[in-house]
Protein backbone atom coordinates (compact mmCIF):
# COMPACT_ATOMS: atom_id res chain seq x y z
CA UNK A 1 0.00 0.00 0.00
CA UNK A 2 1.43 3.57 -0.93
CA UNK A 3 0.72 5.29 2.75
CA UNK A 4 1.76 8.55 0.96
CA UNK A 5 -0.83 8.22 -1.10
CA UNK A 6 -3.50 7.28 0.94
CA UNK A 7 -2.92 10.31 3.58
CA UNK A 8 -2.96 13.14 0.38
CA UNK A 9 -6.63 11.14 -0.84
CA UNK A 10 -7.35 11.58 2.99
CA UNK A 11 -6.32 14.75 3.38
CA UNK A 12 -7.96 16.41 0.20
CA UNK A 13 -11.11 14.28 1.56
CA UNK A 14 -11.14 16.61 4.50
CA UNK A 15 -10.86 19.22 2.50
CA UNK A 16 -13.78 18.96 -0.29
CA UNK A 17 -16.53 17.10 2.00
CA UNK A 18 -17.11 19.87 4.19
CA UNK A 19 -17.90 22.06 0.47
CA UNK A 20 -20.10 18.96 -0.33
CA UNK A 21 -22.48 19.81 2.60
CA UNK A 22 -22.45 23.38 2.58
CA UNK A 23 -26.04 23.69 0.91
CA UNK A 24 -27.61 21.07 2.85
CA UNK A 25 -30.10 23.82 3.99
CA UNK A 26 -31.51 24.08 0.41
CA UNK A 27 -33.77 21.26 0.48
CA UNK A 28 -31.23 18.63 -0.74
CA UNK A 29 -31.24 15.41 0.59
CA UNK A 30 -28.19 14.93 3.44
CA UNK A 31 -26.15 12.18 4.24
CA UNK A 32 -25.40 11.94 7.48
CA UNK A 33 -21.50 9.66 8.30
CA UNK A 34 -23.31 8.12 11.65
CA UNK A 35 -25.99 6.58 9.47
CA UNK A 36 -23.37 3.48 8.35
CA UNK A 37 -21.97 1.96 11.46
CA UNK A 38 -18.24 1.74 12.04
CA UNK A 39 -16.30 -0.21 8.95
CA UNK A 40 -15.31 -2.87 10.85
CA UNK A 41 -18.81 -4.29 10.94
CA UNK A 42 -20.45 -5.83 8.43
CA UNK A 43 -24.26 -6.26 7.35
CA UNK A 44 -25.15 -3.25 9.73
CA UNK A 45 -27.66 -0.92 7.19
CA UNK A 46 -30.25 -1.63 4.06
CA UNK A 47 -30.95 0.32 1.44
CA UNK A 48 -33.81 1.82 -0.28
CA UNK A 49 -35.68 -0.08 -3.02
CA UNK A 50 -33.72 -0.08 -6.47
CA UNK A 51 -30.34 1.48 -4.82
CA UNK A 52 -27.23 0.01 -5.03
CA UNK A 53 -23.92 0.38 -3.29
CA UNK A 54 -20.59 -0.61 -3.98
CA UNK A 55 -17.87 -0.78 -1.50
CA UNK A 56 -13.92 -1.49 -0.88
CA UNK A 57 -12.29 -2.53 1.94
CA UNK A 58 -8.69 -3.19 3.11
CA UNK A 59 -7.74 -5.00 5.80
CA UNK A 60 -4.78 -5.35 7.75
CA UNK A 61 -4.38 -7.47 11.03
CA UNK A 62 -0.57 -7.60 12.33
CA UNK A 63 0.56 -10.87 14.43
CA UNK A 64 3.59 -11.57 16.50
CA UNK A 65 4.99 -12.36 19.99
CA UNK A 66 3.21 -16.43 21.04
CA UNK A 67 0.60 -16.72 23.76
CA UNK A 68 -0.94 -19.54 26.04
CA UNK A 69 -3.89 -18.71 27.80
CA UNK A 70 -3.17 -14.82 28.88
CA UNK A 71 0.38 -15.44 29.25
CA UNK A 72 3.14 -14.43 26.88
CA UNK A 73 5.30 -17.16 25.73
CA UNK A 74 8.84 -17.54 24.84
CA UNK A 75 10.13 -19.16 21.77
CA UNK A 76 12.93 -20.91 23.69
CA UNK A 77 9.66 -22.67 26.13
CA UNK A 78 7.81 -23.36 23.53
CA UNK A 79 10.41 -25.67 21.83
CA UNK A 80 11.40 -27.41 25.42
CA UNK A 81 8.09 -27.72 26.78
CA UNK A 82 5.44 -27.78 24.42
CA UNK A 83 4.65 -31.46 23.46
CA UNK A 84 4.53 -31.87 19.34
CA UNK A 85 1.21 -33.49 18.52
CA UNK A 86 2.90 -35.91 15.51
CA UNK A 87 5.82 -37.36 18.11
CA UNK A 88 6.42 -40.79 17.41
CA UNK A 89 5.78 -40.09 13.01
CA UNK A 90 9.09 -40.44 11.06
CA UNK A 91 11.57 -37.47 11.31
CA UNK A 92 9.33 -36.12 13.96
CA UNK A 93 10.72 -34.54 17.60
CA UNK A 94 9.22 -35.13 20.88
CA UNK A 95 8.66 -31.64 20.87
CA UNK A 96 8.04 -28.59 18.90
CA UNK A 97 10.90 -27.45 17.43
CA UNK A 98 9.39 -24.12 14.61
CA UNK A 99 7.86 -21.40 16.14
CA UNK A 100 5.90 -18.34 14.53
CA UNK A 101 7.75 -15.09 14.89
CA UNK A 102 5.27 -12.88 13.15
CA UNK A 103 2.59 -12.82 10.96
CA UNK A 104 1.35 -9.74 8.73
CA UNK A 105 -2.07 -10.72 7.08
CA UNK A 106 -3.86 -8.22 4.25
CA UNK A 107 -7.03 -8.52 2.73
CA UNK A 108 -8.88 -6.53 -0.28
CA UNK A 109 -12.61 -7.09 -0.17
CA UNK A 110 -15.16 -6.19 -2.90
CA UNK A 111 -19.06 -5.91 -1.71
CA UNK A 112 -22.30 -4.93 -3.43
CA UNK A 113 -25.54 -4.33 -1.66
CA UNK A 114 -29.08 -3.35 -3.70
CA UNK A 115 -32.36 -2.54 -2.17
CA UNK A 116 -34.63 -5.46 -3.24
CA UNK A 117 -37.48 -4.36 -1.52
CA UNK A 118 -37.05 -1.32 1.24
CA UNK A 119 -37.32 -4.14 3.71
CA UNK A 120 -34.93 -6.56 1.57
CA UNK A 121 -31.40 -5.33 0.69
CA UNK A 122 -29.53 -8.12 -1.23
CA UNK A 123 -25.39 -8.51 -0.94
CA UNK A 124 -22.31 -10.18 -1.99
CA UNK A 125 -18.92 -10.17 -0.96
CA UNK A 126 -15.74 -11.10 -2.45
CA UNK A 127 -12.12 -11.25 -1.25
CA UNK A 128 -8.36 -11.22 -1.92
CA UNK A 129 -5.81 -12.30 0.68
CA UNK A 130 -2.15 -11.86 1.31
CA UNK A 131 -0.32 -13.65 3.83
CA UNK A 132 3.21 -14.04 5.54
CA UNK A 133 4.23 -15.84 8.22
CA UNK A 134 7.85 -15.74 9.92
CA UNK A 135 9.38 -18.76 11.87
CA UNK A 136 12.21 -19.75 13.57
CA UNK A 137 13.80 -23.17 13.58
CA UNK A 138 15.66 -25.19 16.02
CA UNK A 139 18.38 -27.36 15.38
CA UNK A 140 17.51 -31.47 16.09
CA UNK A 141 15.25 -32.66 18.46
CA UNK A 142 15.68 -30.62 21.92
CA UNK A 143 17.74 -27.40 22.56
CA UNK A 144 17.78 -24.26 22.03
CA UNK A 145 20.24 -23.70 19.11
CA UNK A 146 18.95 -22.05 16.70
CA UNK A 147 19.08 -23.18 13.30
CA UNK A 148 17.57 -20.35 11.27
CA UNK A 149 14.83 -18.46 10.09
CA UNK A 150 12.46 -18.52 7.12
CA UNK A 151 9.17 -17.20 5.88
CA UNK A 152 5.93 -18.66 4.16
CA UNK A 153 3.59 -16.81 1.51
CA UNK A 154 0.43 -17.35 0.06
CA UNK A 155 -1.71 -14.82 -2.00
CA UNK A 156 -5.30 -15.34 -3.81
CA UNK A 157 -9.04 -15.17 -3.82
CA UNK A 158 -10.74 -16.21 -0.69
CA UNK A 159 -14.35 -17.27 0.24
CA UNK A 160 -17.31 -15.72 -1.19
CA UNK A 161 -19.98 -14.34 0.69
CA UNK A 162 -24.07 -14.03 -0.17
CA UNK A 163 -27.09 -13.19 1.53
CA UNK A 164 -29.56 -10.56 2.67
CA UNK A 165 -30.38 -8.47 4.91
CA UNK A 166 -34.23 -8.12 6.42
CA UNK A 167 -35.47 -5.13 8.15
CA UNK A 168 -37.71 -5.70 11.33
CA UNK A 169 -38.51 -2.14 12.04
CA UNK A 170 -41.25 -1.07 10.89
CA UNK A 171 -39.36 2.38 8.76
CA UNK A 172 -40.84 5.08 10.07
CA UNK A 173 -37.48 6.64 11.69
CA UNK A 174 -35.19 7.30 8.87
CA UNK A 175 -31.57 6.71 10.90
CA UNK A 176 -32.36 4.04 12.95
CA UNK A 177 -32.76 0.41 12.06
CA UNK A 178 -32.85 -3.03 13.30
CA UNK A 179 -31.95 -5.82 11.27
CA UNK A 180 -31.00 -9.43 10.80
CA UNK A 181 -29.00 -10.84 8.02
CA UNK A 182 -27.56 -13.97 6.79
CA UNK A 183 -25.04 -14.60 4.44
CA UNK A 184 -23.75 -18.07 3.08
CA UNK A 185 -19.68 -18.17 2.91
CA UNK A 186 -18.94 -20.32 -0.31
CA UNK A 187 -15.90 -22.17 -0.44
CA UNK A 188 -13.85 -20.86 -3.32
CA UNK A 189 -10.53 -20.14 -1.37
CA UNK A 190 -7.91 -22.82 -2.09
CA UNK A 191 -7.19 -24.94 1.23
CA UNK A 192 -4.20 -26.72 -0.14
CA UNK A 193 -1.45 -24.10 -0.58
CA UNK A 194 2.10 -25.12 -0.05
CA UNK A 195 5.66 -23.53 0.19
CA UNK A 196 9.26 -24.53 1.23
CA UNK A 197 10.00 -24.72 5.15
CA UNK A 198 13.44 -25.17 7.27
CA UNK A 199 13.20 -28.40 9.36
CA UNK A 200 15.13 -28.97 12.45
CA UNK A 201 17.41 -31.49 10.11
CA UNK A 202 18.34 -28.59 7.90
CA UNK A 203 16.05 -29.74 5.23
CA UNK A 204 13.92 -27.12 2.56
CA UNK A 205 11.15 -29.60 1.86
CA UNK A 206 8.02 -28.05 -0.14
CA UNK A 207 4.92 -28.59 2.22
CA UNK A 208 1.19 -27.89 2.69
CA UNK A 209 0.75 -25.09 4.75
CA UNK A 210 -0.77 -25.14 8.28
CA UNK A 211 -4.06 -23.94 8.56
CA UNK A 212 -3.90 -20.16 9.38
CA UNK A 213 -1.97 -19.92 5.74
CA UNK A 214 -4.67 -21.59 4.05
CA UNK A 215 -6.32 -18.87 1.93
CA UNK A 216 -10.30 -20.01 2.20
CA UNK A 217 -12.21 -22.40 5.01
CA UNK A 218 -13.02 -25.44 2.66
CA UNK A 219 -16.52 -25.35 4.26
CA UNK A 220 -20.27 -23.72 3.68
CA UNK A 221 -20.60 -21.76 6.87
CA UNK A 222 -23.72 -19.93 7.82
CA UNK A 223 -23.36 -16.35 9.15
CA UNK A 224 -26.05 -14.86 10.95
CA UNK A 225 -26.52 -11.47 12.37
CA UNK A 226 -28.87 -9.04 14.31
CA UNK A 227 -27.96 -5.57 14.12
CA UNK A 228 -29.48 -2.36 15.87
CA UNK A 229 -28.78 1.15 15.77
CA UNK A 230 -29.95 4.65 16.55
CA UNK A 231 -29.02 8.24 16.62
CA UNK A 232 -30.03 11.39 19.17
CA UNK A 233 -29.28 14.46 18.30
CA UNK A 234 -25.55 14.35 17.48
CA UNK A 235 -24.91 10.77 19.11
CA UNK A 236 -25.29 7.82 17.47
CA UNK A 237 -25.16 3.68 19.29
CA UNK A 238 -25.52 0.56 18.06
CA UNK A 239 -25.10 -3.19 18.35
CA UNK A 240 -24.69 -6.52 16.68
CA UNK A 241 -24.34 -10.05 17.92
CA UNK A 242 -23.00 -11.95 14.80
CA UNK A 243 -21.74 -15.56 14.33
CA UNK A 244 -20.13 -17.71 11.63
CA UNK A 245 -21.53 -21.46 11.65
CA UNK A 246 -19.43 -23.99 9.81
CA UNK A 247 -21.96 -27.03 8.09
CA UNK A 248 -19.40 -29.62 7.38
CA UNK A 249 -15.92 -31.06 7.11
CA UNK A 250 -14.31 -29.80 3.79
CA UNK A 251 -12.35 -32.01 1.55
CA UNK A 252 -9.44 -32.35 3.49
CA UNK A 253 -10.95 -33.53 6.56
CA UNK A 254 -11.60 -30.89 9.20
CA UNK A 255 -13.57 -27.70 9.95
CA UNK A 256 -12.59 -24.74 11.60
CA UNK A 257 -14.20 -23.55 15.04
CA UNK A 258 -17.28 -21.61 14.97
CA UNK A 259 -17.13 -17.90 15.58
CA UNK A 260 -19.26 -15.87 17.77
CA UNK A 261 -19.08 -12.17 17.99
CA UNK A 262 -20.80 -9.48 20.04
CA UNK A 263 -20.15 -5.48 19.20
CA UNK A 264 -21.15 -2.11 20.55
CA UNK A 265 -20.42 1.61 19.32
CA UNK A 266 -21.19 4.86 19.92
CA UNK A 267 -20.13 7.90 17.40
CA UNK A 268 -20.20 11.55 17.81
CA UNK A 269 -20.97 13.92 14.32
CA UNK A 270 -19.30 17.02 14.97
CA UNK A 271 -20.64 18.06 11.03
CA UNK A 272 -23.21 15.86 9.11
CA UNK A 273 -20.29 15.18 7.13
CA UNK A 274 -17.72 13.23 10.38
CA UNK A 275 -18.40 10.93 12.75
CA UNK A 276 -15.95 9.63 15.56
CA UNK A 277 -16.03 6.43 17.06
CA UNK A 278 -15.45 3.90 19.73
CA UNK A 279 -15.92 0.26 19.78
CA UNK A 280 -15.72 -2.59 21.62
CA UNK A 281 -15.74 -6.44 20.03
CA UNK A 282 -16.10 -9.58 22.11
CA UNK A 283 -15.07 -12.75 20.16
CA UNK A 284 -15.07 -16.37 20.98
CA UNK A 285 -13.55 -18.98 18.42
CA UNK A 286 -13.59 -22.95 18.85
CA UNK A 287 -10.74 -25.13 18.31
CA UNK A 288 -10.48 -27.16 14.48
CA UNK A 289 -12.56 -30.09 14.54
CA UNK A 290 -10.77 -32.70 12.14
CA UNK A 291 -7.55 -32.52 11.17
CA UNK A 292 -5.55 -32.41 7.59
CA UNK A 293 -3.54 -35.65 7.19
CA UNK A 294 -1.41 -33.39 5.04
CA UNK A 295 -0.64 -31.00 7.89
CA UNK A 296 1.96 -32.63 10.10
CA UNK A 297 5.12 -30.52 11.55
CA UNK A 298 6.69 -29.73 14.45
CA UNK A 299 5.49 -26.13 14.40
CA UNK A 300 1.99 -25.21 16.68
CA UNK A 301 0.13 -24.18 13.64
CA UNK A 302 -0.17 -27.80 12.45
CA UNK A 303 -2.10 -28.54 15.52
CA UNK A 304 -5.58 -28.21 15.12
CA UNK A 305 -5.89 -27.69 19.32
CA UNK A 306 -4.01 -24.92 19.11
CA UNK A 307 -6.59 -22.54 17.46
CA UNK A 308 -9.20 -20.47 19.03
CA UNK A 309 -9.87 -18.57 21.87
CA UNK A 310 -11.53 -15.62 23.15
CA UNK A 311 -10.72 -12.32 22.78
CA UNK A 312 -11.64 -8.40 23.45
CA UNK A 313 -11.06 -5.36 20.98
CA UNK A 314 -11.23 -1.60 20.94
CA UNK A 315 -11.51 -0.04 17.94
CA UNK A 316 -11.23 3.71 17.21
CA UNK A 317 -12.43 4.68 13.88
CA UNK A 318 -14.20 7.78 11.55
CA UNK A 319 -16.51 8.26 8.79
CA UNK A 320 -16.70 10.62 6.27
CA UNK A 321 -19.55 11.23 4.07
CA UNK A 322 -20.92 13.80 0.99
CA UNK A 323 -24.51 14.31 0.09
CA UNK A 324 -23.65 17.06 -2.79
CA UNK A 325 -21.53 17.96 -5.35
CA UNK A 326 -19.04 16.06 -7.29
CA UNK A 327 -18.17 13.48 -3.90
CA UNK A 328 -21.73 12.78 -3.93
CA UNK A 329 -23.26 9.76 -2.18
CA UNK A 330 -19.30 8.47 -1.80
CA UNK A 331 -18.30 7.35 1.93
CA UNK A 332 -14.63 7.10 3.21
CA UNK A 333 -14.10 5.17 6.33
CA UNK A 334 -11.28 3.89 8.67
CA UNK A 335 -11.10 1.64 11.97
CA UNK A 336 -7.90 0.90 13.82
CA UNK A 337 -8.01 -1.35 16.77
CA UNK A 338 -6.52 -2.72 19.73
CA UNK A 339 -6.54 -5.92 22.04
CA UNK A 340 -7.73 -5.32 25.32
CA UNK A 341 -7.88 -9.06 26.65
CA UNK A 342 -6.54 -12.20 24.69
CA UNK A 343 -7.39 -15.90 26.32
CA UNK A 344 -5.95 -18.32 23.61
CA UNK A 345 -5.88 -22.50 23.22
CA UNK A 346 -2.07 -23.66 23.01
CA UNK A 347 0.70 -21.57 22.04
CA UNK A 348 -0.40 -18.87 19.29
CA UNK A 349 0.79 -15.39 17.70
CA UNK A 350 -1.29 -13.31 19.40
CA UNK A 351 -2.64 -10.50 17.89
CA UNK A 352 -0.70 -6.45 17.68
CA UNK A 353 -3.28 -4.45 15.79
CA UNK A 354 -5.28 -4.17 12.88
CA UNK A 355 -6.86 -1.65 10.56
CA UNK A 356 -9.25 -1.26 7.81
CA UNK A 357 -10.30 1.17 5.14
CA UNK A 358 -13.12 1.56 3.39
CA UNK A 359 -14.61 3.10 0.92
CA UNK A 360 -18.49 3.18 -0.39
CA UNK A 361 -20.50 4.93 -2.95
CA UNK A 362 -24.28 4.46 -2.75
CA UNK A 363 -26.45 4.94 -6.31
Amino acid sequence: MNYRTLSAAAALTFAVLPAAHAHEGDGGKVTYASDHAPIGVMADHRHKQGEWMVSYRYMHMDMSGNRIGTDEVAPDTIVTTIPNRFAGAPMMPTTLRVVPLDMPMKMHMAGAMYGLTDRITLMGMVNYHTKEMDHRTYQGGMGTTVLGNFTTEVSGWGDTSVGAIIGLDDGSRPHAQVNASLMLSIPTGSITETDRVLTPMNMRPEMRLPYPMQLGFGTYDLKPALTARSRAGQWSYGAQASAIIRLDENDEGYALGDVFEATSWVAYEPRPWVSLSGRLKATTKGAIEGIDPNIMAPVQTADPDNHGGETVEALFGVNLAASEGALSGHRLALEFGLPLYRDLNGPQLETDYTLTLGWQKAF
